[in-house]
């Protein structure tokens, strides 16, 4: 059973918008930090330029992304409304680019009254977003995979901060912790059982909807999630434990179930009845690609743990996983939610008397797809830079940070013909 949606449902379009539109500055602000870095930056992934252009992506980018998703379709998609989103989208978006931002900072100057304040305010704010979500999902039975699969990914956004909050605290005051065992956990629970838990989650729904592709199998609908959690789980017992086999054997299964759902939606794309590929196919299609490398990697090393060794080797598995596969889902998402919500309310405006504008005049397909282009210009300057000394990381930030600086501005321009055909439909409601 899928989840029925409800968009009246739906909380104000400021209210995920502003998440949606913060985003892609921050993904900028990576690009410029990676040229202005250059190839020092590449030297390890420990450097500080490396750990916060790393999580200028994955918290200032990312995790804004995927909350004000969240703020937008628990409403729609499970029926659970939240208690005033765009108050608590107003708090939650202040909280989260504060503490992104001192995050970042913390780890570029070493500083340490920097990391534990992000600490604080990024608990804080994560744990106001999860009171909210989650008494607001109380009582929502678990009637479909994507139900199911929010409130799996909710368990996993929680252990990833608390891992981090824990880290950060740690580097500030100087706790004797195995921090590089928790950094991998830490990224496992950040990419695997939050983003590519609610990735799938969302998945489930917006693939079939946008890309015309025949629903996922309910089967695997309904397990991948619980064996990605199941499997991080694990992975946390054997860190506890100090188990090395126990640690690669839950990395090798969480790469497994990862190759699996990837395979799946490609196989589920080729089956697509769209014949024209749009900018949000392409970027689903390189996102699924380059996950499938990253994570055949990952495989790779829990079954050969030197390769970890091998010079550039989690360097670009990162590139790959974080800037190939989980920032080319998103965009593709933003590039149909966006003009899809805008187009939504452009209809309730309208009062079924004044039609609004289709989604492809908000947002033309021609301008997605040579953005689209940029970005994966962008992806293969960062991928080239590992193996050449990274002579090439000034010129590869440059171009990440005009890819994302033109997402910016497609976004920006879409919400701008929103605003116009507002005004036009209310003078057009007016005058009848």
């Amino acid at each position: 059973m899928q989840a029925v949606m409800a968009f009246e449902n739906a909380p104000p379009f400021a209210a995920p918008l502003r998440f949606f539109l913060t985003a892609p500055l921050f993904a900028v602000l990576a690009g410029l930090l990676i040229a202005f870095e250059g190839p020092d930056l590449f030297a390890s992934r420990w450097t500080p330029g490396a750990l916060a252009a790393t999580h200028l992506l994955t918290v200032c980018f990312m995790l804004q992304v995927m909350l004000g998703a969240l703020i937008q379709i628990m409403p729609v998609f499970t029926g659970a409304n939240l208690k005033r989103p765009l108050a608590v989208a107003r708090i939650v978006h202040v909280g989260l680019s504060a503490g992104a931002l001192l995050l970042a900072s913390g780890f570029y100057s070493g500083i340490p009254g920097l990391l534990s304040s992000a600490a604080l305010v990024l608990a804080l704010t994560v744990l106001l977003f999860l009171a909210a979500t989650v008494l607001a999902l109380s009582g929502v039975p678990s009637t479909s995979p994507t139900i199911r699969g929010l409130k799996l990914a909710l368990l996993g956004l929680a252990g990833v901060v608390g891992l981090g909050v824990l880290m950060a605290l740690a580097l500030a005051y100087g706790w004797a912790l195995p921090l590089a065992a928790l950094a991998d956990l830490h990224a496992g629970w950040g990419l695997g059982g939050w983003a590519g838990v609610l990735l799938a989650a969302m998945a489930y729904v917006v693939v079939p909807m946008f890309q015309l592709t025949p629903g996922y199998p309910m089967r695997a609908s309904w397990w991948f999630p619980v064996a990605m959690l199941g499997m991080l789980l694990l992975w946390s017992a054997a860190v506890l434990a100090e188990w090395p086999w126990l640690v690669r054997l839950s990395q090798f299964a969480a790469a497994v179930a990862g190759m699996a759902f990837a395979g799946l939606t490609l196989r589920l794309q080729a089956k697509r009845r769209r014949a024209r590929a749009d900018a949000t196919y392409r970027y689903w299609q390189l996102g699924l690609s380059a996950s499938i490398v990253a994570l055949l990697m990952l495989a790779s090393a829990a079954l050969w743990p030197d390769a970890v060794g091998v010079e550039g080797w989690t360097l670009v598995f990162g590139v790959l996983l974080v800037a190939g596969g989980f920032l080319p889902f998103i965009a593709g998402m933003l590039y149909k939610i966006v003009p899809f919500l805008a187009w939504l309310h452009l209809q309730e405006c309208g009062k079924a008397k004044v039609p609004a504008p289709a989604m492809n005049k908000l947002l033309p397909d021609v301008n997605t797809r040579r953005q689209m282009l940029a970005y994966a210009a962008a992806l293969l300057l960062l991928l080239a830079t590992v193996p050449f000394a990274g002579w090439l990381a000034r010129p590869a930030g440059v171009v990440f940070a005009v890819a994302n600086g033109w997402l910016w501005w497609n976004l920006a321009s879409a919400i701008r013909r929103y605003r116009q055909a507002e005004i036009d439909i209310s003078r057009k409601l007016a005058a009848k």
